[in-house]
């Protein structure tokens, strides 16, 4: 019986990564990847040239099942997302979830993800926290702010350039003063932390639409 590897990967600098999971990556005899054309790249830069095979949330359930028989029959495969932890807000838990099932040895390989990294630099009691991931497009959308605005625990949700400025406003409505911490780009060149309540945040990228590019993860708490 093979291993099913799940290995997380840079979120920006593509420096970070592990001795471990390069190793992995090598030894494995398919990267199971969310995106073959990103995952190529980084597998070319470290010059490993094993196959990759598209597995993402859209998978149909014939392949899965084929990608598990395989794995019961020996093959080990690294799975990954585009970039940091499978399971966190990514695909990837269907597949682990089969393997599970199947009896196969399911091993994490650990590393990058924006939540570790805005939780490290928060500088605020991380103890006790919700995660949340992405919040809703539509339905749900208002609910999950009023979540935000009304815990006692401090809230970490990711957030795409697209809704930030939307769901800061919407946010900003239910609390105005409550603080947030928001990570943008993190590992990348022009990664930055921004402080101050909702409001000030929300103006601050209300006046610099430039700064409305790449990933966030926003940290919202009180004082």
């Amino acid at each position: 019986m093979g291993t099913l590897y799940v290995v997380a990967t840079p979120i920006g600098n593509m420096e970070d990564i592990t001795l471990r999971a390069l190793r992995t990556l090598k030894e494995c005899d398919a990267v199971l990847a969310e995106d073959t054309r990103v995952t190529r790249r980084l597998l070319d830069r470290h010059g490993i040239s094993v196959p990759a095979i598209s597995c993402h949330e859209h998978t149909d359930d014939r392949k899965l099942a084929e990608l598990v028989s395989r794995l019961s029959a020996g093959e080990s495969f690294a799975y990954v997302t585009d970039a940091g932890t499978p399971g966190l807000s990514d695909p990837g838990n269907k597949l682990v979830s089969l393997a599970i099932e199947a009896g196969i040895p399911v091993v994490p390989v650990p590393g990058p993800s924006a939540l570790g990294a805005i939780v490290s630099v928060a500088g605020i009691d991380m103890r006790e926290f919700v995660f949340k991931g992405f919040p809703p497009h539509k339905k749900g959308r208002e609910t999950f702010f009023r979540f935000v605005a009304g815990s006692d625990m401090p809230v970490v949700y990711y957030e795409s350039p697209h809704r930030v400025v939307k769901n800061l406003e919407l946010l900003s409505s239910f609390a105005p003063e409550k603080k947030i911490i928001l990570g943008r780009e993190l590992t990348k060149m022009f990664e930055e932390t921004v402080r101050g309540t909702v409001t000030e945040v929300k103006e601050r990228f209300e006046s610099d639409p430039s700064k409305v590019k790449g990933e966030f993860v926003i940290v919202a708490y009180n004082e």
